[in-house]
């Protein structure tokens, strides 16, 4: 789920020359839960029924009918670094619904990929933890 340190523009224009749905998620900022659920609402232009939790994001993800028809989806998540830090149980649990998001549109018989990217490296340099089995969020 990363691309980390490879520079991001080549994936980028490659996703959008393939015709992918592209959509950039900016955590520049974000310091909360709730901020980071509207930040998520608003970039991912969510249906009016987003209840901004954690299942409505999965939710939101798995049911990517409010984007245009593409052969597939490129979510790059960019500045995640602060809010990694800061929040850390909220940053694994946002990276396990996109993981499960991404594994839930590879195994959909016949539909579009979602690739989810992370943009940069951990905030320690080091690049961005593997995928790792763990808890369901509460």
């Amino acid at each position: 789920m990363s691309l980390d340190p490879q520079p991001l523009a080549p994936a980028l224009a490659a996703a959008e020359e393939a015709g992918w749905a592209v959509v950039r998620l900016d955590l520049d900022g974000v310091r909360s839960k709730a901020a980071l659920m509207r930040r998520c609402a608003d970039v991912l232009r969510a249906p009016e029924w987003f209840g901004g939790n954690w299942d409505a994001l999965a939710d939101v993800l798995v049911d990517l009918s409010w984007l245009p028809p593409a052969p597939g989806r490129l979510l790059v998540v960019s500045s995640w670094r602060g809010y990694a830090a800061e929040r850390p149980q909220d940053w694994e649990t946002l990276r396990e619904v996109l993981e499960e998001a991404v594994d839930f549109w590879r195994e959909a018989e016949g539909a579009a990929p979602l690739t989810v990217l992370l943009a940069g490296s951990a905030p320690d340099g080091a690049p961005p933890r593997a995928a790792r089995p763990g808890p369901r969020r509460g």
